[in-house]
């Protein structure tokens, strides 16, 4: 009877396991960074960087294809910008020999000599020299504060071919996978290097060498004189900076951190870092371990930024594509947060107010004054109407939790979320997602 009863066990076990797979979306290709920044007193930084990419496709590679966002702010890309970044590129090598590059926009177009099969190796390196523009786009000067978003080559990732979109400043145009991040900064005494990065202090050394893995890119900021509130959540230091701020403004934006990073950390899972930085100036945005925000500083744009942590931080989606797979969960997210009590979610119905258009578009298939109404607005709302029928806030956060849990350091598309999100509600048909989602590819 024991044999019976644990072969039981196994088979329920067993078919609670197969009832659903969860099937990411391949990445293609595997990074680690190995990079080294300085900066002089003028604002000129030196950047050596060198990535070490892995071939996880299943096609040859015969050239890299790298996004290199810092040209898009040069005199020639951003003829409006009155102080424009300066780029030069001083070198470029494939496996420690000189190679032949084109560099477009964005685009740095590699030819490689030799074929890069499937499991084999390539050591892409760069040298190159840059300032940073006054009023760029996240990687910009603001006052006496330098904002490095995107500022090295980021290798894209790779599904038939390189997935690499043109550079749009509508929503975020890179994509980038998992990787692992190794920076040598060397920087003024005056200032202090904020990052993506966990193991910085404050204020900072000049000079350092920080590790990080298991993240889709790197920010750094590098503030001079800061003012700065450290707290604490669990073993996570929270710390918000601000410069010009009122050291209330910055004790309210640090315990709106605490609160929400907290209920995030119960409801949806583990934060994986030791330390999340809130930065008080420039657009609002979220990187890995850092997020910047607006100087109108409104609390639902702060827990939303912090949100993000967890989706698109952690469960990944292709921005370009998929927005608003990041950007309507963690509009949802940010909703439960603020509900209190409550047990319905609130939104606002979009069905009469937009053009009848699909959430998941691509970028350059939106007008660029309309776009949020469809990945953040119309998708959010969706989603808020879909969990009202299917047990409310609690159905929303346990089902948050679960999605997270099977998804974390994955990428998922709007098929994959979809096929998910039927089987966990059990719904029957697609009619729910109809109108507000395209779903050709989702009936698998």
């Amino acid at each position: 009877m024991l044999v019976l009863y644990v072969l039981s066990i196994f088979l329920l076990i067993g078919c609670s396991e197969v009832v659903f797979n969860p099937q990411e979306v391949p990445a293609g290709s595997q990074s680690n960074y190995n990079m080294k920044l300085s900066m002089d007193t003028n604002g000129l930084f030196s950047a050596d960087i060198s990535i070490d990419i892995l071939n996880v496709s299943n096609e040859k590679w015969d050239e890299l294809k790298l996004y290199f966002i810092p040209n898009m702010f040069t005199s020639e890309n951003s003829p409006q910008l009155n102080t424009p970044s300066e780029v030069r590129i001083e070198s470029v090598q494939i496996d420690n020999k000189d190679s032949s590059y084109s560099l477009e926009k964005d685009t740095i177009n590699i030819p490689l000599r030799t074929s890069v099969s499937p499991n084999e190796s390539v050591t892409f390196q760069m040298k190159y020299h840059f300032t940073l523009p006054i009023e760029g786009y996240r990687f910009e000067k603001i006052d006496s504060d330098y904002h490095l978003a995107q500022w090295y080559p980021m290798v894209p990732t790779y599904q038939k071919g390189w997935n690499k979109q043109a550079y749009t400043s509508k929503g975020e145009s890179y994509h980038t996978t998992f990787s692992n991040f190794n920076l040598t900064f060397d920087i003024p005494k005056e200032y202090t290097l904020v990052s993506t990065f966990d193991q910085e202090i404050f204020p900072s050394v000049s000079n350092n060498s920080l590790q990080i893995e298991n993240v889709k890119e790197i920010f750094v900021a590098i503030l001079k004189d800061p003012q700065v509130i450290r707290k604490k959540s669990d073993n996570v230091n929270i710390r918000v900076f601000g410069t010009g701020k009122s050291e209330e403004l910055l004790d309210e934006v640090a315990d709106t951190a605490v609160e929400s990073f907290n209920y995030f950390q119960s409801i949806i899972g583990p934060y994986p870092h030791k330390q999340l930085d809130i930065i008080l100036d420039g657009p609002g945005m979220e990187y890995a371990g850092i997020v910047t925000v607006t100087n109108e500083v409104r609390k639902a744009i702060i827990v939303h930024e912090i949100a993000h942590q967890w989706f698109y931080g952690i469960v990944s989606n292709d921005p370009y594509v998929d927005a608003w797979l990041d950007e309507g969960i963690t509009a949802l997210a940010t909703s439960l947060f603020l509900m209190h009590g409550e047990k319905d979610l609130s939104y606002i119905d979009f069905s009469d107010k937009i053009e009848p258009l699909p959430s998941n578009l691509p970028l350059h298939e939106y007008l660029k004054s309309t776009q949020s109404n469809y990945i953040y607005g119309q998708s959010h709302s969706n989603l808020a109407k879909i969990f009202n029928q299917h047990g409310g806030k609690q159905t929303a956060e346990d089902f948050l939790s679960r999605y997270f849990t099977l998804y974390k350091y994955k990428e998922v598309d709007t098929d994959e979320f979809v096929r998910f999100m039927k089987y966990y509600l059990e719904l029957k048909d697609d009619s729910l997602f109809e109108g507000w989602l395209e779903l050709e590819k989702t009936n698998k």
